[in-house]
């Protein structure tokens, strides 16, 4: 019995642990590239993001890892007739199916922990790699292009000497409006962590909302803000620890109740003294606006949680269903029953999977509807086992 045990379980962990370390590194250079293409990033900023990428690689490796596994492991032992001699001995086939389940249950309390760090860490740390480079960034692409582009602001130059930006021309989107900035000479220091870049000007012009001026002979130095969140708490709940979004949960319904009372106040006010032309009014439809945008977020912070576990187990999910389809259609090669079993799970599983995240984001149903996915997952999986022990 033991035997058979550490013989199923060790066939299934080598083939995991050799499909997941080729299909990790994979997604990880997929990522790498991407980021770099995006973002115009050197080989030095890619080899920072690498830790970053990890977490995020694995979430997706490892849950089609298991699958690929169970599937190859139990299809050639099917299609070798070896479960067929296993009930002939009397055994029952959940001698050779309980390791590997418990095994996922195991992976499956690793994978929530692993999706919560690159939801958390993971992306702050690209995006933090990502701002601290734009100083290096940016000099790439002016030296290329002659121009840069961000949200933030844009710049155009004639040519780069060294660090110095020769007739640079500056566009930036401030909360006042549009600001042009032309000088002689410029340049470029990112301050990491801050989340913002220094400009030092040399013979500038500025033409701004109620400003215009030029300074032929003074220098400057500016502050633009590409990140307004550095070293703020993430508001996206998508970005933050499952430690943190309790509290967070509860400062956001405190913050609904605060703007419906607000509005039921200033509502029966109106009411009261016949004002109804307010009640449509363009301040009424702006917090009617805000209400609503809090509320999708409150949503979104409720259905956090629960994703992140359901995303986990489905690890286990793919296990139990994996494992009975494998052994059912007794195919022994281990791409073809991959797919057999990966066919059905991406008819079923992940259309489920989008309409219960959809709905429950949108606060039209229960958060815990995104766990709808597993649990077919989990009653097409026992179904199959039930047909493989009985039969």
């Amino acid at each position: 019995m033991r035997l058979l045990t550490r013989y199923v379980l060790g066939e299934t962990c080598k083939a995991f642990l050799v499909t997941l370390t080729s299909l990790t590194l994979l997604m990880i250079l997929i990522g790498a590239v991407k980021e770099a293409l995006a973002q115009g990033l050197g080989l030095a900023q890619i080899v920072q993001l690498l830790p970053y990428l990890l977490p995020n690689a694995l979430i997706f490796a490892v849950p089609g890892t298991i699958l690929f596994s169970v599937s190859s492991v139990y299809g050639r032992m099917s299609g070798a007739n070896e479960i067929v001699a296993l009930k002939s001995l009397g055994l029952s086939p959940m001698v050779i199916l309980w390791p590997v389940l418990l095994f996922s249950v195991l992976l499956s309390f690793a994978t929530v922990w692993i999706n919560d760090l690159a939801m958390s860490w993971g992306s702050r740390g690209v995006q933090r790699v990502v701002v601290d480079a734009l100083e290096d960034i940016a000099y790439g692409m002016l030296r290329a292009h002659h121009s840069f582009r961000t949200p933030a602001f844009s710049v155009i130059v004639q040519k780069v000497e060294g660090r110095r930006l020769i007739g640079a021309h500056f566009s930036l989107q401030e909360a006042s409006g549009p600001v042009t900035i032309r000088a002689k000479s410029a340049e470029l220091h990112s301050n990491p962590g801050s989340g913002k870049l220094t400009v030092r000007l040399e013979g500038y012009t500025i033409d701004a909302p109620g400003n215009h001026g030029e300074f032929p002979d003074q220098p400057l130095e500016r502050e633009i803000v590409i990140n307004p969140e550095a070293g703020r708490p993430d508001t996206s709940p998508a970005h933050m620890a499952l430690r943190e979004i309790p509290a967070r949960t509860r400062q956001q319904k405190e913050t609904l109740d605060q703007i419906e009372q607000r509005m039921i106040a200033q509502a029966g006010f109106r009411m009261m003294t016949g004002d109804f032309a307010r009640l449509s009014s363009n301040t009424w439809a702006e917090d009617a606006r805000q209400l609503q945008s809090e509320r999708y977020q409150f949503y979104r912070m409720q259905t956090e949680p629960p994703r992140r576990w359901a995303n986990g187990f489905s690890c286990l999910c793919f296990a139990l269903v994996g494992s009975g389809m494998a052994i059912r259609m007794k195919n022994s090669d281990a791409l073809t029953s991959f797919f057999l079993c990966f066919g059905p799970i991406l008819l079923v599983y992940y259309p489920l999977l989008a309409f219960g995240l959809d709905r429950a984001k949108s606060g039209n149903i229960n958060p815990y509807a995104v766990w709808l996915a597993n649990a077919a997952l989990v009653v097409w999986g026992l179904w199959l086992l039930r047909r493989v022990i009985r039969y």
